[in-house]
């Protein structure tokens, strides 16, 4: 099953990014495989199992959040809920979040392949962390009613497909089914 696909690492070299590199020495420093799904646990720190806890990324969706503001994409703002105060990261570069909700506009009307093997891997892995986000539906809202139906229809082809057999059929898309299997789950 895609689910229990055992992550198996090709490269520990450096990608420059601290998250990643600190996913990679995790990966890199397991005994044995893990799943695509234990993975999803350990790095979203979601996990409960205490043999696996020096495994998880701490502080996750904070430092996801910083270096976002350090790229100037989100800012950090204090909003007052009745007795706390809580930070909140808002968009702060709607030009780049536009740019890729067009991106994914366009995947699923002007470019589309029919075929997500055909279809860019970065495209295609943002379609499914987006539908896994369940914020996927709110990239089309801004469509005309008949351009919406048709990017929500292919969508929804696209994201009921078998992840098994797809992965089966992937060239270096494996990963990307299997993690669509896993939020299906």
């Amino acid at each position: 099953s895609v689910l229990f696909f055992q992550v198996l690492l090709k490269s520990d070299a450096p990608t420059g990014d601290v998250l990643l590199d600190e996913t990679l020495r995790h990966i890199k420093a397991t005994e044995s495989a893990e799943t695509v799904q234990t993975w999803i646990e350990l790095l979203t720190g979601e996990t409960w199992n205490p043999f696996k806890l020096q495994y998880q990324l701490r502080n996750v969706r904070e430092r996801v959040a910083k270096a976002l503001v350090e790229k100037g994409i989100l800012t950090t703002e204090k909003q007052n809920f009745l007795l706390f105060d809580m930070t909140t990261h808002p968009v702060s570069n709607a030009t780049e979040k536009q740019r890729l909700v067009k991106k994914l506009q366009e995947s699923m009307l002007e470019r589309w392949v029919n075929d997500p093997h055909r279809m860019d891997r970065r495209t295609l892995a943002l379609l499914v962390l987006a539908h896994s986000s369940d914020v996927l539906e709110n990239v089309f809202t801004s469509l005309a009613d008949d351009k919406y139906d048709v990017a929500m229809n292919r969508t929804k082809d696209l994201l009921d497909m078998d992840p098994e057999v797809e992965a089966a059929k992937a060239r270096g898309t494996e990963m990307i089914w299997a993690v669509l299997a896993a939020f299906n789950k």
